[in-house]
């Protein structure tokens, strides 16, 4: 669907710039392509809507991911799931947003208008970010919120509130490669219609775990990643459900979930087991492969 749309559009664009000059016409071309991301992503969106009002099979997650800031498919996931179950203020948090560029919130930001909190504890990201936000034409009128400060389960109430942001929001990203079980847990100022957040895969879908709390908490990178950190599927699920959210379903590659608030259209995006988001070769490799290099360290039973 994406490609035929976007075979029209270069068609469409080929016709009205025919009469200019050849090497004008490949510039304009090029820079109309370039800025159609946000026009093919609500033909999407509308085409998802469509689906749901026929009454048609609707598509599984890895059928609609793409990435258009986002590190994986999550922009695509994300656009889908708000194409059905609509927003209210398209008001996003996202904690720990890196440079704020590669992030979950990005595409909504530039491309679909939303208002955002991004925090993060490194001051280099934040710079980046801010200045990329003040510059780009579609955010330099009204840029995100991007707080530089270190989130512990102490500070992150205030730090989002103190910001302008409680109460009903449509998207909470939490991706922190660390205590990110014992954010979710503290934050209580918002109340996020989705949540997107890592999970660590080693575990599998069965076991329920966390790191232990320490609000100094610090990463430990290896080849794959950061092995020793964050909280298993299971752990993120009983957390959910206690929060009044469901597992509606996660990113290809097995390590970004996303939850769904519990009373809004079950029907659409039912719960689904932990066990579905471990069928990629990379969550088997992970399983079998690296929860070794860490099964020995402190971790909490949830």
């Amino acid at each position: 669907m994406k490609r035929k749309l976007k075979r029209l559009l270069v068609r469409i664009l080929e016709i009205i710039y025919r009469l200019s000059p050849a090497s004008e016409r490949i510039a304009r071309i090029e820079q109309s392509l370039n800025r159609s991301g946000n026009g093919m992503q609500v033909l999407l969106s509308l085409h998802y809507k469509e689906l749901l009002r026929q009454g048609a099979a609707l598509p599984k997650f890895d059928d609609v991911e793409f990435r258009a800031f986002s590190q994986n498919g999550e922009d695509g996931i994300l656009l889908y799931l708000f194409s059905l179950i609509a927003t209210t203020n398209k008001r996003a948090v996202e904690i720990c947003a890196g440079d704020g560029i590669q992030c979950n919130t990005a595409n909504l930001i530039v491309n679909h208008g939303w208002n955002a909190l991004l925090i993060d504890g490194d001051e280099g990201n934040v710079n980046c970010g801010g200045a990329f936000y003040k510059q780009c034409p579609d955010t330099m009128v009204w840029p995100p919120k991007f707080i530089h400060a270190w989130i512990t389960a102490e500070n992150v109430n205030s730090l989002v509130s103190d910001n302008g942001f409680t109460g009903d929001i449509d998207l909470l990203s939490l991706d922190m490669d660390g205590v990110d079980y014992w954010i979710w847990d503290a934050l209580t100022v918002i109340k996020p219609r989705v949540v997107v957040l890592e999970y660590n895969n080693i575990w599998g879908p069965d076991v329920s775990v966390t790191v232990p709390y320490n609000p100094e908490f610090r990463t430990e990178y290896n080849q794959w990643g950061c092995d020793y950190s964050g909280a298993s599927l299971a752990a993120f699920v009983k957390l959910g459900r206690k929060k009044g959210y469901r597992l509606v379903g996660c990113q290809r590659y097995g390590f970004n979930a996303f939850f769904v608030r519990s009373d809004i259209n079950p029907e659409i995006f039912p719960e689904v087991p932990a066990s579905s988001c471990f069928g990629h070769p990379f969550a088997q490799f992970s399983m079998s492969n690296r929860l070794s290099t860490v099964i020995d360290r402190e971790w909490v039973k949830i």
